[in-house]
């Protein structure tokens, strides 16, 4: 028999079975589609994640920890080393430092930064420059929203309470200077140690303002100020940091293991993308695992329904064998049904499944900004269902393996029938 004639076969009898096999194929595509989408939310929430990571600017900083600031030597040797860029050096201000602009006041964080080295990396301003002088200051993209007087913070408490009493919070984004803030003078305050000794009111020139954070919520409100800071007030009290830039994602692995070799204590966000990826690793697998479990309960109507075909067909066989038909023949007969309903319930289930994730997509941002009452959740980039090529292809290869190993017991019991009983038997 010609493997047309074969395909023709199984389609005729597929089709004198219109009912139980399109209830078989949907069961067949709705264990697939279960398996896929749920494997699809550990993709998407896992795609969520790095993007939220990768998208961050410090995803080529490497973090050196260490209560001492870096020294002359380790610099050198730090900057010499392939794929360096930059070794930037920060120290951040013991206390707050106190703003007085106008009839306006205000409290910061204070960092220092060494500028010489911030120049050489991509600039982190939104307007401006960097200082050039000790009296010249670059202030966060918030700083000026930071500045209140009386009539501001009496409006920020009552919107406040308005907003508790309606379940949601205020963060007096409205208030605070509405000026341009370049250029102006600021009369600045620095606690000096940590009994909380201040300095004397010192006048300050804002000369650059940072880009926006990463984050909305997060509010940037602080204060740079280049290291000759320190001549001003040598006294000051600070906790000394480094931060490595590598030239692309690539290399920062590689300098990152250089680094722990010689001793440093070093941290990277990328670091944290490894171990995220092996935990959702294993989290995809226990997802996949479970969703196999819906394509095996599929699986009993395919057993069933190719169980049936072979009773119904028993005279059929008996023919076949009486006109020379081989027992391999027979058996993979019954064993492209099987594969049939399993490759159209698949096929439905991909379909099914990209529809559903989309969706998903589309709507549950929606859905869940209504529950949680917070109408920005729709601008956050989160996606809740992800469907990649290599996850189809695991699924279909499951679902039909599956399928094809549910019609082989079957297909066995048709090549044992023996020729005089199944031609014995009555139409």
């Amino acid at each position: 028999m010609l493997f047309k004639d074969q395909l023709q076969f199984v389609w005729q009898h597929m089709k004198k079975n219109k009912l139980r096999v399109t209830t078989t194929v949907l069961a067949a595509m709705i264990g697939c589609a279960f398996l896929i989408v749920l494997a699809s939310i550990g993709f998407g929430i896992q795609d969520t994640m790095r993007n939220e990571l990768l998208n961050q600017e410090e995803i080529t900083e490497i973090q050196l920890w260490g209560e001492e600031s870096l020294s002359a030597e380790d610099e050198q040797w730090i900057n010499n080393l392939e794929h360096v860029n930059v070794v930037l050096k920060k120290a951040d201000i013991s206390g707050v430092v106190q703003s007085t602009f106008e009839d306006r006041t205000g409290h910061s964080q204070g960092i220092i930064v060494d500028m010489d080295a911030q120049a050489k990396l991509p600039s982190n301003l939104s307007a401006g420059r960097l200082p050039q002088t000790a009296n010249e200051i670059v202030v966060g993209y918030h700083y000026a929203q930071s500045l209140l007087n009386e009539a501001d913070e009496a409006e920020i408490e009552r919107k406040a309470k308005e907003a508790e009493a309606n379940g949601t919070w205020y963060n007096g984004e409205e208030e605070g200077y509405k000026g341009d803030i370049l250029g102006k003078e600021i009369v600045l305050t620095l606690t000096l140690d940590e009994d909380g000794t201040l300095s004397e009111p010192t006048t300050f020139t804002v000369v650059g303002i940072l880009k926006a954070p990463s984050y909305e919520w997060y509010q940037d409100t602080s204060i740079q100020f280049g290291q000759d800071i320190m001549t001003t007030f040598p006294q000051l009290m600070t906790y000394p940091s480094s931060r490595i830039y590598v030239d692309s994602l690539e290399h920062v692995m590689p300098v990152l293991t250089k680094l722990k070799e010689q001793g440093y204590q070093v941290y990277s966000v990328v670091e944290q993308l490894e171990e995220m990826d092996l935990f959702f690793l294993i989290f995809k697998i226990g997802l996949v695992f479970i969703g196999t479990i819906a394509v095996l309960i599929a699986s009993i109507g395919i057993f069933n329904t190719m169980t049936m075909a072979v009773t119904e067909r028993t005279r059929e066989i008996g023919v076949l064998k009486a006109i020379g038909a081989s027992p391999a023949l027979i058996q993979r007969l019954f064993l492209m049904e099987s594969a049939f309903i399993g490759l159209l319930g698949t096929s439905l289930a991909i379909i099914v499944s990209y529809a559903i994730s989309f969706s998903a997509n589309a709507i549950l941002p929606h859905v869940l900004a209504f529950a949680l009452s917070d109408a920005d959740l729709t601008s956050y980039n989160i996606t809740f269902s992800t469907i990649p090529l290599s996850l189809v292809v695991i699924a279909g290869s499951i679902s039909l393996l599956v399928a094809i190993l549910s019609g082989w017991r079957p297909a066995r019991k048709a090549t044992k029938i023996e020729v005089i009983h199944a031609l014995r038997q009555e139409l």
